[in-house]
């Protein structure tokens, strides 16, 4: 058991007993805290997600895998709602282990373990696995941004200041399960899931940049993560 220092946000693993507490949110950001079964069983594992005394704590269900191959469950979070999150894993959760990191525009800060990389706005395809981090400040200008995989329930998220895009391709059964808000966020406002129009491997999406910066992240294994893409093109 042991308490983890986790204002970086840096890629850490958990195991029972362990509870890692990062006290650097800023006020107006959404963040997501990913979380990966790395236990290499097929047994789910509850993580306590806990954002202070106002809002009560959450548990985030970590789909059970084998060869660190499953989807990553996310725990939403705003900056707005509260400086400091924990996370734990009780002891009693024998063989327990997950890996963790905060995802945002500013998270994390210590890339250590993350493909941290700029993402051209030249139509330029590039790869898009399980630990790659992309950003850019696009801008003032429409751009069409497109994901591609033929993975099932394929899921990457696109943060701005305080909001977030959850895109699905390739979309089986209800995302609720692994997309958890906590306190005030909620979908609609501070979250929205966007799914493909057309064909279920392809999700194309039109935006505008403000000159702020963008970041998109990946929430799938890197098994998963085969043959998946990102491209982004001013329009």
């Amino acid at each position: 058991m042991s308490t983890i220092v986790w204002n970086d946000g840096r890629s850490i693993a958990l195991t029972k007993g362990d509870t890692a507490t990062c006290e650097a949110l800023k006020s107006g950001q959404l963040y997501a805290v990913f979380l990966y079964n790395a236990a290499g069983e097929d047994q789910d594992i509850p993580v306590n997600v806990n954002i202070g005394n106002g809002f009560p704590p959450k548990t985030v269900t970590v789909p059970g895998t084998t060869g660190n191959n499953g989807l990553a469950a996310l725990a939403l979070i705003s900056g707005t709602d509260t400086q400091t999150v924990s996370i734990s894993i009780t002891s009693q959760q024998s063989g327990a282990k997950v890996d963790a990191w905060i995802g945002s525009v500013g998270m994390p800060t210590n890339t250590s373990g993350i493909e941290n990389m700029q993402l051209p706005f030249n139509g330029e395809t590039r790869s898009y696995g399980s630990r790659d981090r992309y950003y850019a400040v696009p801008e003032s200008r429409w751009y069409q941004l497109t994901i591609n995989s033929p993975q099932n329930q394929f899921i990457s998220v696109q943060f701005t200041e305080n909001q977030a895009k959850v895109f699905i391709n390739n979309p089986v059964g209800d995302p609720g399960n692994v997309i958890v808000p906590t306190g005030t966020v909620a979908e609609g406002s501070s979250y929205e899931i966007v799914k493909p129009k057309g064909q279920p491997q392809t999700i194309t999406y039109d935006d505008q940049g403000n000159g702020r910066q963008k970041v998109w992240m990946n929430a799938d294994s890197q098994q998963n993560s085969s043959d998946s893409t990102i491209v982004a093109q001013y329009l």
